[in-house]
């Protein structure tokens, strides 16, 4: 009888002792009041390798306590456009290529900009194209097909939960079938939109800067409207009490990658380390940002290989005009930067994000 008692006391006491810790290793998990990703649009490890090869200094890619790699393939293929990849990374769930926002069934599922902003969070979205293309529209909209910019740029000019947007893409809201000027109905609901960022001069408007007609200039030719863009993004975001969401997008690395161009490939890269460096100086001082840095799949399948095969010296290979299957790095800073290593699907990059930005 003894025995017994001590053993029922023995395991209450252990189920207690459990609950406790599991209580404890809740409030005590880290989190994270803003959150920032970025997004390398076609980069896998051999365009980052590519960066650190010719860089004299190290990069800010080094500068990440963590990382791991990401699954790209989407509901449809096994290789993935940036319509579906983008989806995952933003939404959590496959969709098929072609998709803007929306499941493999092509039903809308709601991003985690969109989640955010209901949380109460400022929300913003930079990028080096127009901001109707693929991966931003993922963001912000839900489309059936990733080529319908009028309709995207139609969502966007309606849309109540983004309080920044930087980019191109200006005809899609001036030149349009329907002859609607979007840009007029947005100035009436309360937007202030610019030419340039030198033009902004109310950090608490809800404001787009629409820098062209379509994509910008390829780096190095645009300047620095990448880090630059990203920083007054940061700054104007950063005035929320309930902190802020922002996706950043180095898009062209994809498109000089497509044109297997090494040269422009390099200062792409270049100029979305100096947007990192940005973002992990603001990270380092606030202490209380989440980065994820990913890519939504690579393109060109790039390799560096001695074509002689004497491991002498160093060349770009390229094998293919489109994209390739092969997994894409990861590479996170900030609380709960650890939930990010080793190999991932991207469907789950949200939801941990939103484990640690709860």
């Amino acid at each position: 009888m003894k025995l017994r008692n001590f053993l029922s006391l023995f395991i209450v006491a252990t189920a207690l002792f459990l609950s406790s810790c599991s209580s404890n290793n809740e409030k005590q998990a880290p989190k994270a009041k803003n959150v920032i990703v970025l997004i390398g649009d076609g980069m896998g490890p051999a365009q980052v390798y590519s960066l650190i090869l010719t860089s004299p200094e190290k990069t800010a890619f080094q500068r990440f306590p963590y990382s791991g790699f990401s699954i790209t393939k989407s509901a449809s293929n096994e290789i993935t456009d940036s319509a579906a990849g983008g989806s995952a990374i933003a939404s959590g769930t496959k969709s098929n290529n072609g998709n803007v926002g929306m499941n493999a069934d092509s039903i809308p599922v709601p991003s985690m900009l969109e989640i955010f902003a209901d949380q109460g969070k400022k929300t913003g979205v930079v990028v080096t194209c127009a901001v109707t293309h693929a991966t931003p529209a993922d963001f912000i909209a839900h489309n059936i097909t990733r080529k319908d910019n009028e309709g995207i740029a139609l969502e966007i000019s309606q849309k109540e939960k983004l309080d920044v947007l930087f980019g191109g893409g200006k005809k899609y809201f001036t030149e349009r079938k329907d002859s609607l000027d979007l840009l007029g109905k947005m100035w009436d609901n309360g937007w202030n939109i610019y030419d340039s960022l030198a033009q902004i001069e109310d950090n608490n408007a809800r404001t787009m800067v629409l820098t062209c007609r379509k994509h910008p200039v390829k780096a190095p030719e645009r300047g620095d409207f990448l880090p630059n863009a990203t920083a007054k993004a940061i700054e104007m975001l950063n005035t929320s009490e309930n902190g802020f969401f922002l996706m950043v997008e180095g898009s062209q690395i994809d498109f000089a990658c497509h044109d297997n161009d090494s040269a422009t490939l390099v200062e792409e890269m270049r100029d979305f380390n100096k947007t990192l460096n940005v973002v992990l100086d603001f990270a380092e001082k606030d202490g209380n940002t989440l980065v994820v840095v990913t890519a939504d799949h690579e393109t060109g399948g790039l390799t560096i290989v001695d074509p002689e095969g004497r491991y002498t010296r160093t060349d770009f290979k390229w094998s293919t005009g489109s994209h390739s299957a092969v997994f894409v790095p990861v590479f996170s800073y900030g609380p709960g930067a650890k939930r990010f290593s080793g190999i991932m699907d991207n469907t789950e990059i949200i939801g941990r994000i939103m484990e640690i930005a709860k």
